[in-house]
This record gives structure tokens, C-alpha cells and sequence, in this order.
């Protein structure tokens, strides 16, 4: 540990008398492993809410774990940065998770994100059949994804960002390449789906509720600049894509990369009526201006068409670009 990263005497005693109580270590032990609302945890420890709340607000004073507020709820979360990190990780390593009360606590966490998931479930049988629809019209994903990885095969990231995170599943593609991601998505269904399913990624991870044109994004959270971002068909649901673009910048490190996939330009009108597309896919040239308007550089251009042409499929394309 850095000298910086010490604590002083006051604080490090402040977050000892904050571990040191029986429900708190039991919230510590849980939030290490999941972003978690009141809700879930009152579920998980049989405590009232009140009472969760008030340790839960001790824990934040002492700097221990943080609060997000996603639409109308609040996640909690072990901060991931810091001595206070490096010391509740070190304290809880040492806990025996054979212990009877923390095999009672884990078993309800488990079955806490069985209803998540199974909520997810729902609402993607609610949507199947419009991504379906959209699917079949262009090369499968998985070649989608594998081209994704094959545009920077020689670089590893620090910070990466996924704007419009969807499931997480970009996330999960560069997590082994990453020391850092953040996902942000404007729907707080898609956002439980992607805080279920990334629980075990390879790289500490977090999701957040923000908006694309506003990223109000915390320093504490990974640091203000990120050195890769990820925009997977995202850009043809936005009124203003190069505004949404001059603010993702803004969050970009110098010599940072974009990754950005969506559809080449095609003339399939009924996709702004049946599916919602504002745009109906973008020009090299057209996306091209809009980096240079921002201080990117576009360095590569892949497209992907499918095999099967009738007029009525969809070209996927991925633009590279690097911050000048």
C-alpha cells in the first residue's frame, strides 16, 4: 500500500468501531460480493428497514461503502479504491464463510438474485420477439463479438467504459483485459439484469443509471477519464448522436480508444416505427465527422455484412477511433 493510501489514526479507528458490530460485518460481507438496495438486504437478514438503514448510513459516514440512487432506489456497494478498501477486504478475508450465520446469509443472497434473475427473464420474453426480429437481419453475434475483440488485439486497458451497457455482455467480453469497468444504461431494468449477471466478472465492475448526454460520473468511482469505451448499438436510438459523442469524449483519456458498433446507413423505415430507431445506421463519413468534431482520430473501419443479401438486411459495422 502507497504512504498516500494510509489512513490516520482517527480514521482508522473510525473504521474499525464501524466493522466491529455483528449486522454491520454481516452487510460488509455481503455487499463485498454484490451492489445490494435496502429492500434486498432486509430480505437477506430478516432486520427491519430502519434499522438496516441506520447501519447502513454509519458504514457510508466512515467511508467503508458507498450509495448510488438508481431511479427510485438506492445501491449500496464496498468501495472499491482506497485504504478503507484495502482494510474491510483484509478483515473479511479472514472471515470463515463455513460459519453457520454467513451459510445462512449467502444462501439468501442466492435466492435474492434467483428473483432478479428470474424478473429479467420475464422481461426479455416480454422483448424477444423485436431483438429477434432485429437478429436475424444481420451476421450472428457471436461473430459480432469476436471481431469486437480483434479491432485492439494488442492492448490491455485500465478504465473502460460501456455506455449503454445493455446486459453487460461488452463488459464481459473485455473484462480479462481490463483492471476497471463501468457499465451505464438509462433503463434500471437493464441495469439489474447486467448487476445479476456480472457478479463473477473477472474485473471489479459497476453498473449505473446515467444519462449519455449528462455523464455526471464520480471520481471516486474509477477515476474521471477512461481509456477504452465501448458504444454497442447505442447511437441509433439517440435524437443527437455527436452530442452524445462531445460528452463521451469528455470522460475519454488522452490516447484513449473507442470501440464503437451499430449499423452501416439502410433504408428500413419500418425500423423507426416498429423498434424505435431514430437513426436509420450511419455513413463512415458521417461518423467520421463527428470524431474529428470532438478530438478523435478514426483509425479503423470494419464492416460485416450478411451473407444472405434480399435488400432487407442490416450491415454491421465497428469504427475505431483514438483521442488525439
Amino acid at each position: 500500500m502507497d504512504k498516500a493510501d494510509k489512513l490516520s489514526f482517527d480514521m482508522l479507528l473510525g473504521h474499525l468501531k464501524a466493522a466491529s458490530e455483528a449486522t454491520r460485518l454481516r452487510l460488509l460481507f455481503l455487499l463485498a460480493q454484490s451492489e445490494l438496495t435496502v429492500s434486498d438486504l432486509t430480505t437477506i437478514l430478516g432486520q427491519s428497514q430502519p434499522r438496516i438503514s441506520r447501519h447502513l448510513k454509519l458504514l457510508c459516514d466512515a467511508g467503508i461503502i458507498e450509495r448510488f440512487p438508481e431511479g427510485a432506489w438506492v445501491y449500496y456497494r464496498l468501495v472499491d479504491r482506497g485504504a478503507g478498501s484495502f482494510l474491510t477486504r483484509h478483515i473479511l478475508s479472514h472471515l470463515d464463510e463455513a460459519d453457520a450465520q454467513l451459510t445462512r446469509d449467502q444462501e439468501r443472497l442466492e435466492g435474492v438474485r434467483r428473483a432478479q434473475a428470474d424478473a429479467a427473464n420475464t422481461y426479455f420474453d416480454a422483448n424477444a420477439r423485436e431483438w429477434d426480429e432485429v437478429r436475424k437481419r444481420h451476421v450472428p453475434e457471436a461473430a459480432v463479438e469476436e471481431a469486437i475483440l480483434a479491432c485492439l488485439p494488442d492492448l490491455d486497458f485500465k478504465n473502460h467504459l460501456d455506455v449503454g451497457t445493455g446486459t453487460g455482455r461488452i463488459i464481459e467480453l473485455f473484462a480479462p483485459r481490463v483492471e476497471r469497468a463501468l457499465g451505464i444504461d438509462a433503463n434500471p431494468r437493464m441495469l439489474s439484469v447486467a448487476r445479476n449477471k456480472l457478479t463473477q466478472a473477472i474485473c471489479p465492475v459497476q453498473v449505473r443509471q446515467a444519462d449519455i448526454y449528462n455523464l455526471t460520473l464520480q471520481s471516486n468511482v474509477l477515476g474521471p477519464e477512461f481509456d477504452l469505451v465501448t458504444i454497442h448499438q447505442v447511437l441509433h436510438y439517440l435524437d443527437d448522436p455527436a452530442l452524445a459523442l462531445s460528452e463521451v469524449a469528455r470522460v475519454t483519456a488522452p490516447l484513449g480508444h473507442w470501440i464503437i458498433v451499430d449499423f452501416a446507413s439502410h433504408k428500413l423505415e419500418f425500423m423507426r416505427s416498429d423498434y424505435a430507431h431514430r437513426r436509420l445506421g450511419f455513413t463512415d463519413e458521417q461518423m467520421h465527422s463527428w470524431f474529428r468534431g470532438v478530438g478523435m482520430t478514426p483509425i479503423k473501419v470494419q464492416k460485416l455484412a450478411p451473407e444472405k443479401i434480399s435488400g432487407e438486411e442490416l450491415t454491421v459495422t465497428i469504427w475505431i477511433a483514438k483521442k488525439q
